[in-house]
C-alpha cells in the first residue's frame, strides 16, 4: 500500500464528501486490487449519506434510479463512480436479490452483507485540511478496515465467504460463479468450505439469468490463463450446469497429431487464443465439443467425422443459453463450423474465396486468430509457410471481384439493355455475369460487362 496511487478524480469524489463531514469509503473490488498492486478499473465507495443528501454534492452530475441506494457519478471523461449509503439487506426469495433494504447506520453492517472476505475490506483516507483546498490529499494519511481477515486471504490467495458459505451463496446465487471468475481473474484457489458449498449448491446457478451468467463467463474467458477458471467451473459442479456437453470430452483420447483428450486440447486452444473478442475465446472452447457426439471406433482408432458441424449446433444451443446477441450467435456457429479449412498451396482462389464467404469478412481475423491457437492447442508449431502462404492469399483474392456487387455493372444496366422491370430475372442475370467474372477477373471491365448483358436478350 506504500506506493498506491489514487487519480486525482477519486481524491476529488472523496474530498467531496469529507468537506461536508460525511463519511466515505473505498470498498470491494477496488480495495482488493489497490492492496494487490493490480490496476483498478471500477472505483466503488460507500457512504453514511442517503442518496438524496448524495445527489446535492453532485448536483449536475450524478443520477439514482435504483433502490439500493447507489448513486452514479459521472465523470469528467464519461467514467461513473458508484457510491451506496451503508445498507443491509434481509430475505432472498429468488436467489439473486434481497427482498429487503434498509439504509445500515455503520460500515460494519455494510461490510458484512459482502459476498467475499477479500472484497469486504475498506480504505478510508483522511484528508488533511491544506490538501482539500488544493482539490486532494496525501495518500499517506489512511486506515485500512479488515474486519473479516480479508487481508490474510489475499496473502493466501484464497476465496472465501464473508461467514457461512452456504448462507451466502443461497442469498445470491450469481456469487456461485463470481467466487470462480474473481479466482481466475487474479489466480487465487478457492478456500475448502467454500468450494465444497459451491459444489453443494451448484444447482442454484439454474436461478440466475442467462445474460448475468454470460457476463461471468466472458470475465473468465478474457482473463490472462482463462483455462484455470474454466478448470475451476468444472471442478465446483457449475459447468456441468452450465455447459454439460463440455465435460464429455473429458478422458476422450485422440489419434494422430493430437497430444490431449479433447478436453485439455479445448483448454489449451483457449489459452492460446490472442483475441480479445471474448465470443472468438467461446469459440475456441467449444470448437471440438462436436467431437464426443461425432466419435466412431475404439481408443486409437477414433474418428470424429463432421464433429464442426455437430459442434456449431452444440455451439450455438450454449451461445442461446448465455443469451449471447444473433450477431453473436452468428460468429460463434461461423467459427466453429468453419475451423476445418484446408490449407494448401493448390488450392484455387475460388476455394479460397468460398471459405472467406464462409466466414465472412467480419470474422476473417478472429478464425486466423483461433486457428493460430488451435495449432499450438494442438502441439504444432504456431505457423508454417503453408499456413503464411493461405493467409497471403486470402489478402490477395480480396481483390478480384468477390460477390455481385464488386461487378462493374449494376441491376439498372441489365434492366435497360434487356428492357425488363425490377424482378428476378435482374439478380439471375447479374449471378450468371458474376461466375464467369469469379473465374476470370480479367473480364471485370464495364465495357466487357455491357455486351455480356446482351447475351441474355
Amino acid at each position: 500500500m506504500k506506493d498506491v496511487v489514487i487519480p486525482q478524480k477519486v481524491k476529488e469524489i472523496i474530498s467531496k464528501f469529507i468537506e461536508n463531514k460525511a463519511e466515505i469509503y473505498i470498498v470491494g473490488g477496488a480495495c482488493r486490487d489497490l492492496l494487490l498492486g493490480r490496476e483498478v478499473n471500477d472505483w466503488d465507495f460507500t457512504t453514511n449519506l442517503p442518496p438524496e443528501e448524495m445527489k446535492k454534492l453532485f448536483p449536475k452530475n450524478s443520477f439514482y434510479n435504483n433502490n439500493f441506494g447507489t448513486l452514479s457519478i459521472l465523470g469528467k471523461d464519461g467514467e461513473i463512480f458508484e457510491v451506496t449509503t451503508f445498507r443491509t439487506e434481509r430475505g432472498y426469495s429468488d436467489s439473486r436479490h434481497p427482498d429487503e433494504v434498509k439504509w445500515g447506520r455503520s460500515l460494519k453492517e455494510d461490510l458484512e452483507r459482502r459476498d467475499f472476505t477479500i472484497n469486504a475490506i475498506a480504505i478510508d483516507f483522511k484528508p488533511t485540511l491544506p490538501s482539500l483546498k488544493k482539490g486532494g490529499f496525501s495518500t499517506d494519511n489512511f486506515k485500512i478496515i479488515d474486519l473479516f481477515e480479508g487481508q490474510k486471504d489475499l496473502e493466501k490467495k484464497l476465496i472465501r465467504t464473508v461467514g457461512k458459505p452456504d448462507e451466502r451463496f443461497k442469498e445470491d446465487a450469481l456469487r456461485l460463479i463470481r467466487a470462480i471468475r474473481i479466482a481466475g481473474q487474479i489466480g487465487f484457489e478457492i478456500e475448502e468450505n467454500t468450494l465444497k458449498s459451491i459444489q453443494k449448491e451448484a444447482k442454484l446457478i439454474n436461478n440466475i439469468a442467462g445474460e448475468r451468467i454470460r457476463d461471468e463467463i466472458f470475465k473468465v474467458l478474457l482473463s490472462d490463463k482463462p483455462s484455470q477458471g474454466v478448470n475451476l467451473l468444472r471442478n465446483s459442479g457449475l459447468l456441468g450446469e452450465l455447459m454439460p456437453e463440455l465435460i464429455s470430452g473429458v478422458n476422450m483420447t485422440q489419434k494422430g497429431h493430437h497430444i490431449d483428450d479433447v478436453w485439455n486440447h479445448n483448454l489449451k486452444t483457449l489459452d492460446n487464443c490472442e483475441s480479445k473478442n471474448p465470443v472468438t475465446r467461446l469459440a475456441a472452447l467449444l470448437h471440438d465439443v462436436g467431437k464426443p457426439k461425432s466419435m466412431r471406433g475404439e481408443e486409437g482408432s477414433r474418428t470424429f467425422h463432421n464433429h464442426e458441424v455437430y459442434g456449431s449446433r452444440i455451439a450455438v444451443n450454449i451461445g442461446k443459453r448465455l443469451k449471447l446477441s444473433n450477431k453473436e450467435l452468428d460468429q460463434l456457429f461461423r467459427l466453429v463450423r468453419w475451423h476445418m479449412f484446408t490449407v494448401q498451396e493448390t488450392q484455387t482462389d475460388k476455394a479460397v474465396r468460398r471459405f472467406i464467404r464462409n466466414v465472412t469478412l467480419d470474422y476473417i481475423d478472429e478464425m486466423i486468430a483461433m486457428r493460430r491457437a488451435d495449432r499450438l492447442g494442438s502441439g504444432a508449431k504456431e505457423t508454417s509457410w503453408r499456413w503464411e502462404l493461405f493467409k497471403k492469399r486470402i489478402v490477395e483474392v480480396q481483390k478480384q471481384p468477390f460477390a455481385v456487387k464488386d461487378l462493374k455493372i449494376k441491376g439498372d444496366d441489365v434492366m435497360e439493355i434487356l428492357k425488363i422491370r425490377p424482378s428476378r430475372r435482374v439478380g439471375e442475370v447479374l449471378e450468371a455475369i458474376f461466375k464467369e467474372v469469379e473465374e476470370k477477373p480479367e473480364l471485370n471491365d464495364r465495357e466487357i460487362l455491357l455486351k455480356k448483358i446482351k447475351e441474355f436478350k
